[in-house]
């Protein structure tokens, strides 16, 4: 509660890599049960506080206490020992190993000489049970778990541990919905028992509903601290990046003119949609709103041909063809930019270079020498930051990653673009840079189809708003249709017009 003695306190923390100050002057007041929103943009120094804070660096100068008592870490079993637990992005499991196994690695309860593989499971399934989850097998292997289970492993892991404060990095980036409002119950249940929780998430609406206060980075500075109440996303917004909400969303480019209709399906259907009607014109950004599992990723990839139309009609540039691969769709001048930029859109250990060139090199041999003279232009017209063309992918922030898979794309020149979460997982800055480009290509003639599951991203950037409801179409809303309006066609509440 307020008034209380924080369990974490941080003074004046700053950080430097090779003459770079990364971090400065970080304060932080973390108290017992509370939920402290950690935000900034990528560059901000949010991972370079977690990872003093999880002992993976040292910092220069500046103090960690403990209950009152000053520690220092030189490694993250240290900051372990001390009560700080942090559950990462990229999660640190054994796949081959089970869900005890991975909880106790290393502290692994025994009877004499060997493992006590029966006391193991049962304290695992206890310390589950403790965060409300049921009917997940201990012994289980890690492999076979959904990301949304093996981030419950991870925090399980950090509960065993006794951790007093745990660090939770984008914990809702890979998760569905009901998942979301599973590791919510979670946290409540963490909170409940005086265990404090940094939350690190680019999600703005999720932060101000989750947290008690909310600490701003910008450029390794912390520019604010206050009460979540006293906060909004337009506030954020203008703390983490200098501009207000209302330039966030860009405006339609002057003469940008809606053409000829690029794309047209007429009573299309798979085994996962059915019965779709739809026109994309030229010039166009359409957005696809819907709930988790209405069928918005499914109809991209059956446009796309990775699960191709098996009924009804598709028509590019009036002309009806057959999409039964991705190769041919690419043919037909389509593009698709998938929702998990690391699985599918990228080649992370090849080079900026190689990624951008991949899928002309593949269906377009012969374009590749003209891709190349163009790539480094395009790259620094998407103001991707990086050493060199030749640095491999997977050292790109997420920001940077994702303007590499619009490169990737771009140089196939294409007329139709399909967007899946095109903006999942990156800051706010990187957010408006792909809006840019997407106006952009709107004023040139390109028919954008963007899947979000952000309401004001569908609103903000969309000349049309489709919406989904178990895989069919539900109904159509103008530019600047109401949040209310969307979500009453997606969950089927209400009767909207369209």
């Amino acid at each position: 509660m307020e008034g209380d003695l924080p369990v974490l306190r941080v003074r004046d923390v700053t950080k430097s890599f090779v003459g770079n100050v990364v971090l400065r002057g970080a304060s932080l007041d973390v108290h017992p049960g509370e939920v402290l929103g950690l935000v900034g943009e990528n560059g901000a120094g949010k991972s370079t506080l977690m990872k003093i804070l999880a002992g993976v660096h040292e910092p220069d100068s500046g103090t960690i206490e403990i209950d009152g008592a000053p520690v220092t870490f030189g490694h993250p079993i240290q900051a372990q020992q001390a009560g700080i637990a942090t559950v990462f992005q990229e999660f640190n499991l054994l796949p081959e190993r089970t869900i005890a196994e991975n909880i106790y690695l290393g502290r692994e309860p025994r009877k004499g000489r060997l493992v006590d593989v029966t006391g193991m499971e049962r304290e695992a399934r206890s310390l589950l049970e403790g965060l409300g989850i049921t009917g997940l097998d201990p012994a289980r292997r890690v492999r076979t778990l959904s990301v949304a289970e093996q981030q419950i492993v991870e925090i399980a892991k950090a509960v065993s541990l006794d951790a007093r404060v745990i660090q939770m990095d984008e914990p809702t980036a890979a998760l569905a919905d009901h998942e979301v409002a599973l590791l919510y119950d979670i946290i409540g249940n963490l909170t409940a028992r005086g265990v404090a929780i940094i939350y690190v998430s680019h999600r703005l609406r999720e932060v101000l509903h989750l947290c008690r206060t909310v600490t701003v980075l910008k450029d390794g500075e912390q520019v604010d601290t206050r009460p979540a109440s006293e906060l909004n996303e337009s506030t954020l917004v203008r703390r983490m990046v200098g501009r207000p909400m209302s330039s966030f969303f860009p405006p339609v480019r002057p003469g940008t003119e809606t053409g000829k209709v690029r794309l047209e399906l007429r009573g299309a259907g798979n085994d996962h949609v059915d019965g779709v009607d739809l026109t994309l014109r030229a010039g166009e950004i359409v957005g696809i709103a819907g709930l988790q599992g209405s069928g918005r990723t499914e109809l991209l990839e059956a446009v796309f041909g990775i699960a191709p139309l098996t009924r009804g009609e598709l028509l590019i540039d009036g002309v009806s063809v057959t999409v039964g691969s991705p190769r041919q769709a690419i043919r037909h001048g389509m593009a698709l930019v998938t929702e998990d930029r690391k699985a599918t859109g990228l080649a992370l250990q090849q080079s900026i270079l190689d990624n951008a060139l991949g899928v002309v090199r593949s269906v377009f041999p012969g374009r590749t020498p003209a891709a190349r003279r163009d790539v480094p232009g395009l790259l620094g017209s998407l103001a991707v930051s990086a050493r060199s063309l030749g640095q491999e992918a997977q050292f790109l922030s997420g920001g940077n990653q994702q303007k590499v898979v619009l490169a990737r794309w771009l140089t196939t020149h294409p007329h139709i673009v399909l967007l899946d979460e095109p903006t999942r997982g990156i800051d706010v800055g990187a957010k408006h840079a792909i809006y840019e480009v997407m106006r952009e290509l709107a004023a040139e003639g390109v028919a954008v189809l963007m899947v979000s599951s952000e309401l004001p991203e569908v609103i903000g950037m969309s000349d049309r708003i489709l919406v989904m409801r178990d895989g069919r179409l539900a109904g159509e809303l103008p530019a600047g249709a109401t949040e209310e309006s969307v979500l009453s066609l997606a969950t089927g509440v209400g009767e909207v017009a369209s």
